[in-house]
């Protein structure tokens, strides 16, 4: 019995051992949330005049956005999952519940990433960009512009961010940071910080200024048609924000500059290289002149889109057809495209969603019942009420149309040494 409080003393000052998560345990904690938040929202009673069948999709629709954020699994999955147990419940018909892959939208993407992989085959996205990187590449300043006025130039047929910037302009960016000895890590201040950081604001703006430049602007200008019955062109689109968007792309590289100065300030080298590169490319192949050729043939057919009526996806889809008629593709290029199938599933299934929400009347009830929380305020402060869920509805149709996670942690990953 002596020995007891020296034995007690000895207990507590042992150090908790740490609780070592596994994968399997961090991948059910994810399920648990998104089980909850799904399970919470379809114990809620439902609003007067929203059926139970239009309460239980919202529910689905929630965890399945929960599931793309945590993902506890693939993207593709986690949709595929929401779409089984939507008709698995009942909630909506099979035909209604795959209704998104007969939408236009998801085949617009999908052909982004065929065009994408052509213009990488044939070389031309690389060409594209050496040729701004020599004629303004001498700063790491001119660099980023270079980047960015690669990317807008891309932007006007490539309607997926992740397709142009994932395929083409995020492994130059990479390539010249490793050049400078710019590494994930202590060395990632000396230009490759700057130049991720630059890229993708610079991309944010591009995303805006077309009507290809994301995916969501082609569904976006398809809300408003129905709404306003404003049909909003390729030109007109390009027309509207070429004074904004070429204003933010000067300004915005050098805030960044100014803000996230790198250490190298000079790259003359970049120059050099470019020039080296271009003579190793060489005078443009068959391959690269079809692929520029179609690229033109696009843009032109989207700005005149309101002269012939031809829809974006089959102008699209018609560019695909000639790539592969030409070989400058081949079948084994485009099932071989697994990022653009991945996302064919995901983004399928979301349109289906939205759409299927929109028809319930549930966000016009969320509109309405936001509306009348601020009846009668004066106007400032009504704006400071509703900032907040305006944020939230941008941030969810951010999630719903494009899940651009693995971009917009490229800045980050790269400072912190885990890219």
């Amino acid at each position: 019995m002596d020995d007891i409080p020296s034995r007690v003393a000895e207990i507590r000052g042992r150090k908790a051992e740490p609780i070592h998560l596994t994968p399997g345990l961090i991948r059910l904690a994810k399920w648990c949330v998104v089980l909850f938040v799904g399970s919470a929202i379809l114990m809620l009673p439902s609003p007067p005049g929203i059926t139970p069948e239009s309460w239980r999709l919202l529910s689905i629709f929630v965890a399945t956005i929960m599931g793309l954020i945590l993902q506890p699994v693939p993207g593709g999955a986690m949709v595929l999952m929401g779409i089984s147990t939507i008709a698995l419940t009942r909630t909506l018909s099979p035909a209604q519940a795959l209704a998104g892959y007969a939408d236009p939208l998801p085949w617009l993407t999908l052909t982004a990433f065929f065009i994408s992989r052509g213009m990488i085959k044939t070389g031309l996205g690389r060409r594209i960009a050496f040729l701004f990187i020599r004629a303004i590449g001498h700063t790491s300043l001119g660099l980023g512009y270079a980047l960015v006025c690669t990317d807008m130039m891309l932007g006007m047929i490539i309607p997926s961010n992740g397709a142009r910037c994932g395929g083409i302009t995020f492994p130059i960016t990479k390539s010249l940071a490793e050049a400078y000895d710019s590494r994930p890590g202590p060395t990632a201040g000396r230009l490759g910080a700057f130049l991720m950081t630059l890229v993708y604001q610079g991309d944010v703006i591009i995303c805006a200024m077309f009507l290809t430049g994301q995916a969501s602007n082609v569904l976006i200008a398809k809300f408003a048609r129905q709404a306003t019955g404003i049909n909003l062109t390729y030109g007109h689109w390009a027309l509207g924000a070429l004074l904004p968007g070429l204003l933010s792309i000067v300004i915005v590289p050098f805030l960044i500059y100014r803000l996230f100065p790198p250490e190298v300030r000079h790259t003359v080298g970049a120059t050099e290289a470019a020039k080296a590169e271009l003579d190793r490319l060489g005078p443009m192949s068959r391959a690269e002149r079809i692929m520029l050729t179609v690229f033109a043939t696009l843009t032109l057919l989207w700005m005149t889109g309101s002269w012939h009526s031809i829809d974006y996806t089959v102008i699209a889809l018609a560019g695909i057809c000639s790539l592969l008629i030409t070989g400058v593709l081949e079948w084994e290029d485009v099932l071989a495209e697994r990022g653009g199938w991945d996302v064919f599933i995901w983004f399928g299934g979301l349109v289906m969603m939205a759409k299927a929400l929109g028809d319930t009347g549930i966000t016009r009830w969320f509109a309405e019942s936001a509306a009348s929380l601020t009846a009668g305020w004066q106007w400032w402060s009504a704006l400071v009420a509703g900032h907040p869920s305006a944020c939230w509805s941008a941030c969810d149709s951010n999630v719903l149309t494009m899940w651009r996670g693995p971009q917009a942690i490229w800045p980050a990953a790269w400072c912190s040494g885990r890219l």
